[in-house]
């Protein structure tokens, strides 16, 4: 039997992920929980079970929260509504990201996952976790920002690159800017190196906002929404820079 807890704060989520859990005999569920402090003091007391199902945003913060205080040796399936959190999900024993609404093919997929994964101690190791990450990464899509008190969905595919200034990464959109909570060396390991290139220490940009390349002095980008500061390909990055454009 695989010991199986479930932490998740929308009540009608949790019942749905229990009954869509119950077809598989092996899973053997023992706790559903609902906050970060229900699950600090849940794992703080109790046996920690293989396998957790856990929701990213709960109602007092994230689920995150509860494995960095309290570490764990479970293989943790992450389940949400929002992709941005895939990387440090992988950094916390995750061996697989589902996105809501759940459909049964993926969660019958990360059970398997699980199952294939698995060491006869139950433990995980760095390095083990490291192969999950380069085998199951899945490229970041939406990235969700705060504008005031309000929050906003932005598809990657939107925006034309991302920069740092002042030790924030703003995206930049056609509509506007906005701050993120990604490093740029972060978003390197998410975004789809087919359309996303890192041509400095400031600048990631999205291939299909370039508008025009300079080749003298130097190689400078134009893109079509960018901020005021120039793009410029950094010399060691040019070699790259130029076999990214025709892949």
């Amino acid at each position: 039997m695989i010991r199986t807890v479930i932490i998740e704060d929308e009540k009608p989520a949790s019942r749905k992920l229990e009954r869509m859990l119950s077809i598989f005999p092996e899973i053997q569920l023992v706790a559903k929980l609902e906050s970060v402090e229900e699950g600090i003091a849940w794992f703080s007391e109790n046996e920690h079970p293989q396998l957790i199902f856990s929701d990213i945003v709960l109602g007092d913060g994230l689920s995150f929260d509860i494995f960095e205080k309290i570490p764990t040796k479970s293989f943790i399936i992450y389940t949400t509504a929002f992709d941005q959190y895939t990387l440090k999900a992988f950094k916390l024993n995750s061996i697989d990201y589902l996105l809501k609404p759940i459909l049964d093919e993926d969660l019958a997929g990360a059970i398997e996952k699980y199952k294939s994964f698995i060491p006869s101690d139950n433990a995980v190791s760095s390095q083990e976790i490291k192969q999950l990450i380069k085998k199951d990464k899945s490229n970041l899509s939406r990235i969700l920002v705060k504008i005031g008190y309000n929050l906003k969905i932005v598809q990657t595919h939107e925006v034309s690159c991302f920069y740092s200034e002042n030790k924030i990464v703003y995206l930049q959109t056609q509509e506007r800017n906005y701050p993120s909570d990604f490093t740029l060396d972060e978003l390197e390991e998410v975004l789809d190196e087919k359309k996303f290139f890192r041509v400095n220490r400031q600048f990631i940009i999205n291939s299909d906002f370039i508008k025009n390349i300079h080749t003298s002095p130097n190689y400078k980008v134009d893109l079509e929404f960018q901020p005021q500061e120039e793009i410029t390909v950094s010399r060691d990055r040019v070699k790259d820079f130029k076999d990214w454009l025709v892949c």
